[in-house]
C-alpha cells in the first residue's frame, strides 16, 4: 500500500519488547493514525519513553485488525540504531518525517534531497515537466558517468556530445560490437540519405571495403574501392537490363547467362619477347599478341581456358631484316596438318588465330592473313 505522512498525529502506547505496538488513542488536539492511515500502509513513526529515556524512529506498517504498527525498518535508536526493547509505562508514539528522509528548501532556497543540495537550473528541471516519475525511475541518475553507458542509469553525454556503450538498442536495431542489426525475424536494415546525398563507406589503412558473407559468416566476397594512388573519382552503376552492356555499367548476364554488348569491346595489344630462341604466349595476359622477331624461336602457349570453355587469341608477327623461322607448339593442328610458311621480307607482317577448348589439347591455327606492310 501507500507511504502516508501527515500533520498532527500522535498517540500512547503501553505496548512492551521489540514487537509491534498497540495504539492507545490519541492525544488532545492531535488526531489517530487510523483516521489517516489503512490496513498495511506504511508510515514513518517515532516512539518516545520519558520515563526511561528511550526512543526509536523508524518506517512501520499500519493493520487496522488491532489498531498496530509494526516496527518493519528501525532507522535511529536509543539502542545503538536497533529495536527497542521497551519496559513498562506510557510512551508517546507520533507520525513523523525523519530528517533523513527529507527534501527541504535550505537558506537559499536550494532543494536539498538526504542532505545534498539540487543545483540543476530551473530549465535542467523542467524536461520533467509533465512527466510522473517514480523513485526509481530518479534514482536512475545514481552512479550516471558522463560519456558512458552504466547498465539501468540515465545516460549523460560527454563534454562533445559523445557516449560510449557495449550496446545499443533503438527500435529493432542493435548497435553492438562493430555491429548493426535487426532484432525483428528476417528484418530489414535500411539507409535513407536525403536529396542527392549519399550513403559513403570511409576507407582507413585500406581502401573502402564490403564483404558479403555466406548465410553462415564462414566465407564471404570483398568488394573493394581503388587505392589512393590511383586518385579514382567515378560513378559505377547497376544496369538497367541484364545481361545488356550500357555506359559506366556493371556487367552482368541475363536468366540464360548470356552477355549482350551494346558497344564495342576493347582488348589490349600484348607485346611478346623472346630469349635464348624461345617465348611464352601467356594467354592470361590478353586475347592480342604482337611479336617482332629478333631471332628464331620457339613458341609455347600457356594458361589457356580449361577443358570445356574456349580460349581464343590472335598473333601478330613482324619479319626481322633477317629471315627469322618459327617453330609452333606440336599442339597446334593447321588445316591439313601444315603449317603455314611465314612471310621472309623484313617488316613482312602474317597474323594467325589460334581456338582450343580442350584446356590446350589441341590449338586449332588459322592464317588470317600474310605478307602485309
Amino acid at each position: 500500500m501507500a507511504l502516508v505522512v501527515k500533520d498532527r498525529v500522535k498517540e500512547t502506547t503501553t505496548s512492551t519488547g521489540t514487537g509491534a505496538i498497540s495504539l492507545a488513542g490519541a492525544q488532545p488536539n492531535f488526531r489517530t493514525f487510523s483516521s489517516v492511515l489503512s490496513n498495511a500502509d506504511t508510515t514513518y513513526y517515532a516512539i518516545i519513553d520519558n520515563t526511561n529515556l528511550a526512543f526509536e524512529v523508524g518506517l512501520g506498517t499500519y493493520a487496522s485488525s488491532g489498531n498496530t504498527i509494526t516496527r518493519t525498518t528501525v532507522l535511529s535508536s536509543s539502542n545503538s540504531n536497533s529495536a527497542v526493547n521497551f519496559s513498562a509505562g506510557t510512551k508517546d508514539v507520533i507520525l513523523t518525517y525523519p530528517a533523513d528522509k527529507s527534501a527541504f528548501l535550505d537558506g537559499s532556497n536550494q532543494l536539498v534531497i538526504n542532505g545534498t543540495a539540487v543545483t540543476s537550473t530551473a530549465a535542467e528541471l523542467n524536461i520533467l515537466d509533465g512527466v510522473t516519475s517514480t523513485a526509481t525511475e530518479l534514482n536512475l541518475v545514481d552512479g550516471s558517468t558522463a560519456d558512458t553507458v552504466v547498465n539501468s542509469k540515465a545516460v549523460i553525454y560527454g563534454a562533445a556530445g559523445q557516449v560510449t556503450a557495449n550496446e545499443l538498442d533503438v527500435d529493432n536495431i542493435q548497435i553492438d560490437a562493430n555491429a548493426i542489426k535487426s532484432t525483428d525475424t528476417n528484418g530489414n536494415i535500411q539507409l535513407f540519405p536525403d536529396g542527392t546525398g549519399f550513403t559513403e563507406l570511409y576507407g582507413n589503412t585500406n581502401a573502402g571495403t564490403i564483404r558479403f558473407n555466406c548465410e553462415s559468416n564462414s566465407h564471404g566476397v570483398t568488394v573493394q574501392g581503388p587505392a589512393h594512388s590511383a586518385a579514382a573519382t567515378y560513378t559505377v552503376k547497376l544496369p538497367d537490363t541484364l545481361g545488356l552492356t550500357q555506359a559506366s555499367g556493371i556487367v552482368t548476364s541475363d536468366a540464360n547467362g548470356v552477355v549482350s554488348f551494346d558497344n564495342g569491346t576493347i582488348d589490349e595489344a600484348t607485346t611478346v619477347t623472346s630469349s635464348s630462341n624461345a617465348a611464352t604466349i601467356n594467354l592470361r595476359d590478353g586475347n592480342v599478341f604482337e611479336h617482332d622477331l629478333t631471332e628464331n624461336v620457339t613458341y609455347t602457349f600457356s594458361n589457356p581456358a580449361a577443358s570445356g570453355r574456349a580460349s581464343a587469341f590472335v598473333l601478330k608477327i613482324i619479319q626481322d631484316s633477317s629471315a627469322r623461322t618459327i617453330t609452333w607448339p606440336g599442339s597446334v593442328d593447321w588445316a591439313a596438318a601444315t603449317a603455314p610458311t611465314i612471310t621472309a621480307t623484313n617488316n613482312g607482317v602474317d597474323v594467325f588465330v589460334f581456338l582450343t577448348i580442350d584446356g590446350g589439347t589441341t590449338y586449332y591455327g588459322f592464317t588470317a592473313g600474310q605478307a602485309f606492310g
